[in-house]
C-alpha cells in the first residue's frame, strides 16, 4: 500500500503544476537584452545591482532567462515542499498547519534566557567546549520563568503537526547547508517554541528539518560544518528520510520525489520552450 494515497498524490500533483507554472509566468516574459557593443552594455544601469558584463558577452539570453528561473525556484522550493508536507501530513494527523502562530504570555525573563542560552552555545562552539544538550537549554528557559513579568509573545512555525498520541510537533523548514547565524537564530527560534507551549520533550518535539541531505542517504553521511557546529545537531535536526518519516511513513520521501520526477518529466519540454523561445 502506497504511504501517499491515489488521491492525495493527484492533489499533491496539481499543486506542484501550479507551483511551476506560476514561476515560468513570472520568467517566460523577461526581457534581456544581448549587448550589442561594449560601450553600450557599460552604458547601462541597474537599481538592483544585477549587471554582469562578461556573463552578458558570452551567455545567449534564452540560458541567461534559464539560469534566472532555476536561482528563483529553487528560493522557492521550501515553499512548495511544506505544503507538500501539510498536505500528506492531513492523511496521518488530527492537524497539521502551515505558518502556525503560537501567541501566549510568556516571563519576559524566560523569553531572554533562550537568547541568553543561544549565545553561551555560540561561546561554547567557537571556544571548542562542551556544550549544553538540547534539553538542558529548554530546562535553563523554563527554570527562567517568573509570574511578575508576563507579556504576550507570538512566534511563529513554519509547520505544525498534532500527532495521534497528542505529540506536538513544531518544524523549522530550511534549506540544509544554512550559515552560523542562521543555525544560532533556529535554535532560539526553537527553545522560544518550548517556552510558549511551556512544556519540555516529549510532549513537545521542535526540529530543524532539512527536507533532503545534500551529501547522501543517511544522518552520517552530512556534512556541512556549521550546522553540525552551530545547532544541537543530533538532537534539533531531522533530515530526508527522517522527517519525511514524521510527516507521513516510511516510504513518503520517496513517494513524494517520485511525484516531483513526474513532473518534471511532464512539464520539461514546456519549460524549455516557455523560458528559451518565449512559445
Amino acid at each position: 500500500m502506497a504511504d501517499i494515497s491515489a488521491k492525495k498524490r493527484e492533489i499533491i500533483k496539481g499543486y506542484i503544476e501550479g507551483f511551476i507554472q506560476g514561476i515560468v509566468d513570472e520568467y517566460k516574459g523577461r526581457v534581456i537584452e544581448k549587448p550589442t557593443t561594449a560601450i553600450e552594455y557599460l552604458s547601462r544601469t541597474s537599481d538592483k545591482g544585477e549587471l554582469k558584463p562578461f556573463q552578458a558577452a558570452l551567455i545567449p539570453p534564452e540560458l541567461i532567462r534559464i539560469n534566472q528561473f532555476e536561482r528563483g525556484l529553487s528560493t522557492r522550493l521550501g515553499n512548495s515542499l511544506e505544503e507538500c508536507a501539510r498536505l500528506i501530513a492531513l492523511e496521518y494527523h488530527p492537524d497539521a498547519r502551515r505558518g502556525y502562530d503560537i501567541t501566549a504570555e510568556v516571563s519576559q525573563a524566560a523569553f531572554a534566557e533562550a537568547e541568553r542560552q543561544k549565545e553561551y552555545y555560540e561561546s561554547a562552539a567557537n571556544k571548542g567546549k562542551a556544550k549544553p544538550s538540547f534539553e538542558q537549554m529548554i530546562t535553563a528557559v523554563l527554570n527562567a520563568r517568573r509570574i511578575d513579568d508576563l507579556v504576550t509573545k507570538t512566534v511563529r512555525a513554519d509547520l505544525y503537526i498534532l500527532a495521534d498520541d497528542g505529540t506536538e510537533y513544531l518544524f523549522e523548514i530550511k534549506a540544509p547547508k544554512p550559515n552560523k547565524g542562521q543555525c544560532l537564530e533556529v535554535t532560539q527560534r526553537l527553545l522560544r517554541f518550548h517556552l510558549l507551549r511551556g512544556g519540555n520533550r516529549p510532549q513537545l518535539q521542535a526540529y530543524y528539518a532539512m527536507p533532503y541531505n545534500p551529501y547522501g542517504v543517511t544522518k552520517a553521511d552530512y556534512k556541512w560544518s556549521q550546522a553540525k557546529n552551530y545547532l544541537p545537531f543530533n538532537e534539533t535536526v531531522v533530515i530526508g528520510d527522517e522527517f519525511w518519516n514524521i510527516v507521513g511513513g516510511l516510504a513518503t520521501y520517496e513517494e513524494l520525489l517520485e511525484i516531483y520526477l513526474e513532473v518534471g518529466r511532464e512539464k520539461s519540454k514546456y519549460m524549455l520552450d516557455a523560458l528559451a523561445f518565449g512559445f
